[in-house]
């Protein structure tokens, strides 16, 4: 595992890709090249037709992710006036990624980490695991496709719940709500997302490929990412969206002024 730099690792077992967020010392928080890193590795794993299924996870047992570094990634973007992150207004974590993505969500899994496990197509979650955008109460909002994602994938006013109290649910609640598949003892979550992973690689892979490519389509999730990436840098060029990660390095509340 890497220190705190961090970064992204992929490694295959048979047909199946296994992605890795590998900063376990900072909860598996995104840099700037761990974001780079990530979409390397997708435009990598859609163009090798061997792959026919692919595993996320986080390094060690505390996070899966804990999203984007408030103390480097969010200051530089805030600083930029607009998203660096997602380069493409029209994309965002997997969306092209047209073979199927299974999560293995253990500990923490909130901001950007949550938008990751959202451009996953199954999900398994620990008994442990916490599910949140906190992005609120920063002074930001969750703008790598959370706006657009969740309200399809899980009820309006549960989608609403997480963006606007910027609070966790447990891992029990997802299942619940239907945004994770399964809830399995810790330390078990891995192991059960390569056995889903290997019954789909069973599977005919033009079939799986196709079939996932039709519904992602027929979502048309687009036009939304657009309309989500001009409203976030909206939000990043107010003084807000200064104040929230400066107030989080400086370990003190946030003094919002609404503008």
């Amino acid at each position: 595992m890497s220190g705190t730099a961090g970064r992204i690792d992929l490694e295959r077992r048979g047909p199946i890709s296994i992605l890795t967020i590998d900063r376990p010392a900072k909860l598996n928080a995104f840099t700037l090249e761990m974001v780079r890193e990530l979409e390397d590795a997708t435009v990598q794993l859609q163009h090798d037709p061997s792959v026919r299924c692919l595993v996320v996870r986080g390094g060690g047992d505390r996070a899966f992710s804990a999203g984007g570094d408030l103390e480097s990634l969010l200051p530089a973007t805030v600083g930029a006036g607009i998203d660096t992150v997602s380069r493409d207004p029209t994309r965002r974590f997997f969306s092209e990624l047209f073979i199927p993505v299974i999560a293995a969500i253990r500990g923490i899994c909130i901001g950007g980490g949550l938008e990751i496990a959202l451009g996953s197509d199954l999900r398994v979650a620990a008994s442990d695991a916490r599910f949140g955008l906190g992005e609120v109460a920063w002074g930001l909002i969750p703008g790598a496709g959370s706006h657009i994602r969740l309200p399809r994938q899980i009820p309006y006013a549960i989608a609403m719940q997480l963006i606007l109290l910027g609070q966790p649910i447990t891992a029990q609640r997802a299942y619940e709500v239907g945004l994770v598949n399964e809830v399995v003892e810790p330390g078990e979550e891995f192991e059960r997302a390569l056995e889903l992973a290997e019954k789909i690689s069973q599977n005919a892979p033009v079939a799986v490929r196709t079939a996932k490519e039709a519904v992602v389509r027929g979502l048309a999730l687009t036009d939304g990412f657009v309309i989500e990436h001009a409203l976030n840098t909206r939000v990043l060029r107010s003084d807000d969206a200064a104040e929230g990660p400066r107030a989080f390095k400086e370990h003190r509340v946030p003094e919002f002024v609404g503008r």
